[in-house]
């Protein structure tokens, strides 16, 4: 038997919400699903097909990313009644994503790089985070390598 994808596990998730009542739950996962249906569609498959896993992270990702940004939003304009439901979105749409590495591991990884790559300079900061970007795709927040790289370069 072969194992769900994470589209098929969000799908399959729902009527379980529903059952529980939990609405912010069932919002959230109508909401992921929905929005990969339409990356289904947008790349020109039928509908009623599954994402890969790698198609539904980014997918995931994206809706994660989107929270943020909204409750960054509403908390400037001192909107916490706008921003709780976001951030109770956000903590469900965090749990199918995979762990991110703490920026411990990062920066050792990070500095043993440099070490090999011969990385010293300011110049080089921008070409070394995209590097690293792609060696940790998927395990590190896109911002906490910037800011690695920026300590250990600035």
């Amino acid at each position: 038997m072969t194992s769900m994808t994470i589209h098929e596990t969000l799908k399959q998730s729902i009527p379980e919400a529903l059952r529980a009542h939990d609405e912010v739950k069932l919002r959230t996962l109508r909401s992921l699903v929905t929005m990969m249906v339409n990356e289904v569609v947008a790349k020109k498959r039928k509908p009623d097909e599954f994402l890969t896993d790698e198609e539904a992270l980014a997918v995931i990702k994206r809706a994660a990313s989107q929270r943020k940004d909204s409750i960054e939003q509403f908390e400037k304009a001192s909107r916490s009644d706008l921003a709780a439901p976001e951030k109770a979105e956000l903590a469900i749409i965090e749990a199918y994503l995979p762990t991110m590495m703490a920026r411990e591991e990062i920066e050792k990884i990070a500095k043993a790089k440099m070490a090999e790559l011969g990385v010293s300079s300011k110049a080089e900061a921008g070409k070394f985070t995209g590097m690293l970007m792609k060696e940790l795709k998927g395990q590190a927040d896109g911002a906490d390598v910037k800011a690695v790289v920026d300590n250990l370069l600035f």
